[in-house]
């Protein structure tokens, strides 16, 4: 009999490791400690394997039948589950270490170094503040110049058009750093060249900026 939501609430913890059947293979697996987790047994080229979905309550029975759902249908496909949910880990694993804020703070860490405590601090939050949120999240190899330049227009909209060109500075320097630790092939911010309305100063010293 298929389990509910009520049943599951109201489980106390076993005397011992039991399984709670929700039918096509899926089940709950509850502890004496009171560790509950979802769990679905099948068999893929006549080998038996089990596969995690996730804990309860931090995953609930319809988000369960919906991983099931999920699996199921990629056995029928000829691909086995738990290989396919390891890609798919890799893979986010992958983009969080790849993110423009992961790429542009390892950049800060190096180069603080060589600056003065208060400019450091001045710095990072300029990242943080006008660059983070718009790109932080984005794979950095998948971030285009007019991307970029989407953010950068912000700040010219703004009147801070030297800004602009301190921010497309950083940039160019964190896709550097990128390229060279393996994980950027172009440089988008050097497409830039002119895109941006002239700033009063025509020269910019790397990292000195009052701005």
């Amino acid at each position: 009999m298929p389990l509910t939501d009520v049943f599951i609430k109201n489980l106390k913890p076993p005397t011992k490791p039991t399984k709670y059947r929700d039918g096509n293979g899926m089940y709950l697996y509850a502890t004496p400690t009171g560790l509950k987790s979802w769990r679905f047994n099948y068999r893929f080229d006549g080998k038996y394997a089990t596969m995690t979905f996730g804990q309860y309550p931090q995953m609930s029975l319809k988000e369960a039948r919906e991983k099931l759902f999920e699996a199921r249908r990629s056995l029928g496909q000829g691909i086995n589950p738990n290989q396919e949910k390891n890609f798919q880990e890799e893979a986010e694993l992958l983009a969080i270490n790849n993110s423009f804020e992961i790429v542009a703070r390892e950049w800060f860490d190096n180069k603080k170094i060589i600056l003065k405590d208060s400019y450091s601090s001045r710095l990072l939050g300029r990242l943080e503040n006008d660059l983070f949120p718009f790109l932080g999240n984005r794979l950095i190899s998948e971030i285009t110049a007019p991307e970029l330049l989407a953010v950068l227009r912000k700040m010219e909209a703004m009147g801070t058009v030297e800004t602009a060109h301190r921010r497309l500075q950083y940039c160019g320097q964190i896709f550097r750093y990128a390229i060279a630790t393996g994980r950027l092939s172009h440089d988008v911010s050097a497409d830039l060249k002119g895109a941006l309305k002239p700033a009063i100063h025509s020269h910019f010293s790397s990292l000195q900026d009052p701005q």
